[in-house]
Formats: C-alpha cells, structure tokens, sequence
C-alpha cells in the first residue's frame, strides 16, 4: 500500500498529501462539533429503545414509530453511529492536518493516535461489561490504524474502505455457500469471547461495529476532512450521498423479493448483513447529513442554537458515557423507567438528551474540557 510521498523536501520536511491542507485552520469549525450532538441524539434514542426491548419492552406493538425506530432493521438502524464514525474520519483528518511538512511531528502525530487508541480500546472493552455492545472498542482500534492511514493518498484511503466493504460482503457470501454445503462456520463466528481469536473476531467481523465493514465509513470521514477548506465539499458530498443511497434504496428491496437466498441476502440492506447495499446506503446518509448539518452550522454559527451545539458536541465522550450510566441508574437500579414501549424510549431519550446537552454547555462554559474527555488527553497526552 502507497503512502503519502516520504521524499523530503530541501529543508527535511515532509510534504503534505494531496488535497490537504499544510496548516491547521486557526478556528475551530463548529460544524463536525454539531453533528456530533445531533448524532448523539439519534444514538440516545435508538440505544435506549434497544435495551429497552432487551428488557422487555415490545419491539412491534404496531404503528410506523415502531417500525421506524426498529433499532435492528429499521431506516434509521446504526445510521447515527455511521454519522459518528464519519466525523471521527473528519476529527483526524483536521487533527493531523498540522503535522505535514515536519516529519518529526509526523511521528509524533502517529504515537498519539496509537496511544489514544489503545486506550480507548481498553475503556472499551471496560465500559462493555457495563453497555453491552457499545462502539467504543471499534473507535479504539480505527484510531490505531488511523496512525498509519493518515499520510496516505486520499485514493487510497477510497481503496482501502472499498475493500473493508467489500471484504466484509465476502465473507458473508462465504458463510453462505458453507451454510448451504452443510458446514459450520461457528468457529469464525461464534468463537470463545475472551479468547485471543475471539477478541481480534469481533473487532473484524462479528462485533456490534466490526472494521470490516465500518472501517470504509472512517476512511471516507479522512477523506472528507481533508476536503473542508475546498469551495465544492459539500455538493460533491451531497451528489455522492444522494447518489450510493438512491442506488442502495433501489437494490435492497428489489433483492429482498427474490427466492434465491444468496440475493436476498447479498443485497440485503440489512445492517447486519454487512453487505455493500447497507454500506452504500448508510454511508450515502451519512455524507448527505454532514454536508446539511455543516452547512446550517455554518451558517448560522452566531446563533444560540449552533453554540449550544457546538458546545456539547465537544463533549461527546462524556455524554455517551453518561448516558449509558443514567439508563443503568433509572432503569436496573431505581425502575424509575421501565420498558413500555417506543414512546417511553423516546421520551426517557429525549428528556437524558436535553439534560445532558444543558449540563454539557454549563460544564463547558465553566471548565472547558469535558472530565471524561480530560481523563482521556491526560491519559494519551
């Protein structure tokens, strides 16, 4: 695999890759910060109805709220986190932006996001015996990789997500063809949970966001970052959105009213299917809601509104954390909420959201940096 050119220029510095720029914006954009929190509320929501259903709540009562808030096959299923994974893609893009020119801080630059990663894969895998499933281990490791990712040619950063997707629907078709010959793919995806192979497993395949496909979803946020300071980012954005999505909405429910169990699940855009129907719609969503939420960010940064937003969206640790532990709380410990449905779940979603975006602001405002996020720097620093 190509990297960015390592030849060094006249004085020892290394040059950028392309459509980068070679010096940090001297503001902060309030757009990836408030796409974080409006992110942040989809994932309150669609978390909560989940384990709420996992405790008992009816997961098809009738109605399209059910339908639509479905956390495992409905429109809006994983969407949310994919928004997330996307804009942590845009996050180092705009971090390491700085470092290109000075081979010194490059390598300073890859060191910090090892260790960023490794710790948060190991509060990860920490936070999931409390939040079963949660994504946090998945981010640890894509930080990891992102050490390396993040001098390569954007062309190759394309490549390597399309081959994430495409890796990830082949081992489903895989499956398949050994499912249907009679032989059992368990030790591939049912392997001991804490045994080493079991561990590398579900960060690739078998996880609740597994690199192959989700990795594609990061690498294209690299991609996009790189593409901020350009005047024609947001419609190419918007048209490649537009356009993997409208083909994703065309081919999934096509295949699903096909006999041939391979196409309908091949082509499914089911998420955990991991095809590249799913990839391609999801990822279409997600660019289309970037570009939007940017672009009102943007323009109408002055406003009360954006601050608000901007403000919380830089405590997106934190929040995610919290709103793990006062689900725990309300739920497990006090049964202040308990599982009745799509409406408590949004209401219980909504009411944690809103409160966490107030404390989120106040904090903010008073201390700057979040504590779970002052922890983290102060443990990767």
């Amino acid at each position: 695999m190509d990297t960015a050119p390592t030849t060094s220029t006249p004085n020892g510095s290394v040059p950028p890759p392309d459509a980068l720029p070679s010096t940090k914006p001297s503001r902060r954009r309030p757009g990836p910060d408030v796409v974080r929190a409006i992110a942040m509320l989809g994932v309150v929501v669609m978390n909560y109805h989940g384990y709420l259903i996992i405790r008992g709540a009816p997961r098809d009562a009738g109605g399209v709220l059910y339908d639509v808030f479905d956390p495992w096959t409905g429109p809006l299923s994983t969407r949310f986190a994919t928004l997330f994974v996307l804009t942590a893609g845009v996050g180092v893009a705009l971090m390491t932006a700085s470092s290109f020119g000075d081979a010194e801080r490059i390598r300073a630059m890859r060191w910090r996001l090892v260790r960023r990663g490794l710790v948060l894969y190991g509060i990860g895998l920490a936070f999931d015996m409390i939040w079963a499933g949660t994504i946090l281990p998945y981010y640890g490791v894509m930080f990891v990789l992102a050490a390396a990712l993040f001098t390569w040619r954007s062309r190759w950063l394309v490549v390597t997500g399309v081959v994430a997707a495409g890796a990830a629907w082949a081992i489903r078709w895989w499956r398949i063809e050994r499912d249907l010959d009679g032989h059992s793919t368990l030790w591939l995806t049912d392997p001991p949970s804490s045994s080493p192979r079991g561990l590398v497993f579900d960060v690739f395949v078998n996880g609740t966001h597994p690199l192959l496909p989700w990795l594609a979803f990061f690498c294209a946020g690299i991609v996009l970052g790189r593409l901020l300071h350009t005047t024609w980012w947001r419609p190419a954005a918007t048209g490649a959105g537009l356009a993997m999505f409208s083909i994703a909405a065309i081919v999934g429910p096509a295949a699903a009213t096909s006999t041939d169990v391979r196409v309908r699940t091949l082509l499914s855009d089911d998420p955990f299917e991991r095809g590249l129907v799913y990839v391609a719609s999801t990822l279409g969503t997600a660019l289309v809601a970037f570009a939007a939420i940017s672009w009102l960010a943007d323009t109408f940064e002055d406003t009360t509104v954006v601050d608000v937003l901007r403000r919380a969206g830089q405590l997106s640790l934190t929040i995610y954390l919290a709103h793990a532990l006062v689900f725990n709380l309300l739920v497990d410990w006090l049964d202040v909420v308990q599982p009745n449905g799509v409406g408590t779940a949004l209401t219980f979603a909504f009411i944690v959201w809103l409160a966490s975006i107030a404390g989120a602001v106040a904090y903010q405002q008073r201390y700057g940096r979040g504590p779970a996020e002052r922890v983290y720097r102060s443990l990767t620093a």
